[in-house]
């Protein structure tokens, strides 16, 4: 999923930046770094590398992957619990849209 839009001036503040590492990371979520590399091979997060080739998380990524482990704890299999999110995401993106096209719309 690619990052949001729009960037806070800080990057404490900002969920895209790539603060965590793998083992930091899946100790977050409660998982394991394989399931976060999953995810990876799944195409539902591609995490940035750090100079020396490390994989490193956002919040956002985190958040991602922590629905990702809900499905999965579920019972839903990892291929399709990264494809409903990213249904998820399209579909709200699509309902963005939709209600900026009726705003901008209504007020033409």
């Amino acid at each position: 999923m690619p990052p949001r839009s729009s960037r806070p001036v800080d990057k404490f503040d900002d969920d895209d930046y790539p603060a965590y590492t793998m083992g930091r990371a899946a100790d977050m979520i409660g998982t394991t770094p394989a399931f976060l590399r999953a995810l990876g091979e799944n195409r539902l997060i591609t995490p940035p590398r750090s100079e020396g080739g490390h994989r490193r998380y956002s919040r956002y990524q985190l958040r991602i992957a922590a629905r990702a482990r809900e499905l999965v704890d579920d019972g839903t299999p990892i291929e399709a619990a990264c494809r409903i999110i990213i249904l998820e995401d399209q579909l709200e993106e699509a309902q963005r849209i939709n209600e900026e096209l009726r705003t901008r719309d209504a007020t033409s």
